[in-house]
């Protein structure tokens, strides 16, 4: 009976995180409703259908083509500024327009150049047309490096760690996952479609091994070093957040031409959750105390309702791979491609960057429980919407779960 439920559910598996997290994005909407809004439910469905494009590309990544990629970003940036009344929402949107409009223009302009090296703009066909060795090396070289600059980009490992830092802290708890899966799914995708074929050219393929393990080495030393010293807890999820684009980048550099987490559905698998524990870690975030000592009480939503804050703390747990979670088999996926092209060196940075996320997430969740004081539980609750929220995403991981392990 398990095994025939898993059958039917695994073509479904893609379609579960967008939708749940859909549903999530309507409860925590209406949990932070204002209350002068005359019909908050329906205010919050608007802002749940506003995402469904992104939902979209998210179970559905293969329909990113690098034209689409910068439609989807254009299109989170919108959402992002459509309130101008959200001054910190409005400034994290001009931030990451700014650095993305760089990044796209050097990025077109590298494929230009491979356009004209090659006398080809379709990648598969470009890399027969290099090996022939007509063009020198540095013309080529300096094109396919600005080709993928963007992909780095939008991917968010360090050094551009600081926009996913900025956009969990600035924007809306509803709003910013979808935003930086969005993003990250559309770097993902670049890359591989900039990498489509490379095999035909085996100099390329160097070069790119070699820059792709540059980045990945950079994006997760770079994350574990700065994820103790964000010094907000919506900081530390958005470094969280960072350091799954450096998993993307590590496994890209073992295997150039192999979509990552293919054992476990590829990159729809790996965005979904991410979605999912990005939704729950970001709404946990809110209650969680920015700093304070070892004797530190514990936070409202701890005190009152300690179940749901232990939900919301699975979301955060899977988002950095702690054991019993979703997230694990995600970093173990990784670390078995780095161990079966041997890459030791990366497989080592990959296993100081588990340590470094798990640390930082337990000790988020050891001050949000706090030390027991003997005071009585605080009135006020968190609103029945928010709980909701959390428990819908710990429910979804936990189908995730199930199926992975079902399956691998």
């Amino acid at each position: 009976m398990s095994e025939m439920l898993k059958e039917w559910l695994s073509p479904w598996l893609p379609f579960l995180a967008p939708l749940a997290a859909l549903a999530g994005v309507v409860l925590v909407r209406r949990g932070h409703a204002r209350h002068d809004e005359p019909q908050p439910w329906l205010d919050a469905a608007l802002a749940s259908l506003t995402l469904v494009p992104l939902a979209v590309v998210i179970a559905w990544p293969v329909v990113f083509t690098p034209a689409r990629a910068a439609l989807a970003a254009g299109l989170s940036i919108a959402l992002l500024a459509h309130d101008p009344r959200d001054l910190p929402q409005t400034e994290v949107a001009l931030k990451i327009m700014w650095v993305l409009v760089a990044a796209f223009a050097l990025s077109w302009a590298g494929d230009a150049l491979l356009a004209l090296a090659s006398g080809s703009a379709r990648a598969r066909e470009q890399w027969p047309a290099l090996a022939l060795a007509l063009d020198p090396y540095s013309l080529w070289s300096a094109a396919l490096s600005l080709s993928l600059l963007v992909g780095l980009v939008l991917l968010g490992g360090a050094p551009f760690h600081f926009w996913p830092g900025d956009l969990f802290h600035g924007a809306r708890a509803h709003l910013a996952p979808f935003v930086a899966v969005t993003l990250q799914l559309a770097g993902a995708a670049w890359l591989l479609r900039h990498l489509d074929g490379i095999t035909a050219f085996p100099g390329a393929v160097q070069l790119v091994r070699s820059l792709l393990t540059l980045a990945a080495s950079v994006a997760l030393a770079g994350g574990a070093a700065t994820l103790g010293y964000q010094s907000r807890p919506e900081r530390r999820v958005g470094a969280l957040v960072s350091l799954q684009g450096g998993l993307v980048l590590a496994s890209l550099a073992a295997a150039p031409t192999h979509e990552p987490f293919a054992a476990h559905g590829g990159l729809s698998a790996w965005a979904g959750h991410l979605l999912l524990a990005a939704t729950g870690a970001s709404l946990l975030s809110r209650f969680l105390p920015a700093a304070g000592g070892p004797a530190e009480r514990a936070a409202v939503l701890f005190r009152r309702h300690p179940w749901s804050g232990a939900a919301g703390g699975y979301a955060l747990l899977s988002l950095a791979g702690a054991p019993g979670t979703p997230g694990m088999q995600l970093w173990l996926d990784v670390a078995r491609t780095l161990a079966d092209n041997r890459h030791p060196g990366l497989l080592f940075g990959v296993a100081l960057a588990w340590l470094a996320a798990f640390g930082v997430s337990a000790n988020e969740i050891r001050r949000a429980f706090g030390a027991p004081d003997g005071s009585p539980a605080p009135g006020r609750v968190v609103p029945r919407s928010l709980r909701a929220a959390l428990w819908t995403t710990c429910g979804s991981l936990t189908v995730l779960l199930w199926a992975w392990r079902g399956g691998h």
